[in-house]
């Protein structure tokens, strides 16, 4: 007999966690959701999963903390990032963390299963030749020091020499969500 496929949903959206979650039950999953680091930890001590989806940005925290606990709890875990702001730098971390695939949002439960299916890099992958544009480069760097001081907007400014307000002002014309 299989192995039930166990997989816990670590996201703030109850909405969009709970429309995954019942996806993937209709996969044939065992899917459990929760809003937080705690809430994962708790869970974490109850029972193993195969399988994770981490949100990186939940609330006013980071899922990166949550990718390390899923990776120490058991190595073997398929983490899969969602991240309705991809960047570089995040997706590094969450890789060196321990995910094994990295999705900028919207995704949905197939690109997801595709995802944990790809969990070994392809040597094949065709390399971009375009160059990266200063826009972008800006905003990897405010994305790169969001994660660096936990998503404190003060601080992150403060680092980055610039007013508090210009990079709200950032943020809101390009929402971290």
């Amino acid at each position: 007999m299989d192995e039930p496929r166990r997989l816990v949903i670590v996201e703030d959206d109850i909405v969009f966690a709970r429309t995954l979650q019942r996806s993937f039950e209709r996969r044939g999953y065992i899917a459990h959701h929760v809003g937080g680091a705690d809430e994962l930890d708790a869970l974490l001590k109850l029972e193993p999963f195969g399988f994770a989806v981490v949100d990186l940005k939940l609330g006013g925290s980071s899922g990166l903390a949550c990718i390390a606990s899923l990776h120490a709890a058991d190595p073997a875990t398929l983490i899969v990032v969602l991240t309705g702001f991809a960047s570089i730098a995040t997706a590094v971390e969450a890789i060196k963390l321990g995910a094994c695939h990295y999705l900028a949002k919207p995704s949905n439960t197939d690109d997801i299963e595709a995802a944990f299916a790809r969990s070994i890099g392809d040597p094949d992958s065709p390399i971009n030749g375009r160059p990266t544009s200063i826009k972008t480069l800006e905003w990897e760097r405010i994305n790169e020091m969001l994660v660096e001081t936990d998503f404190n907007i003060s601080e992150t400014a403060r680092r980055l020499g610039m007013h508090r307000r210009t990079l709200a002002r950032k943020l809101e014309k390009r929402p971290l969500r």
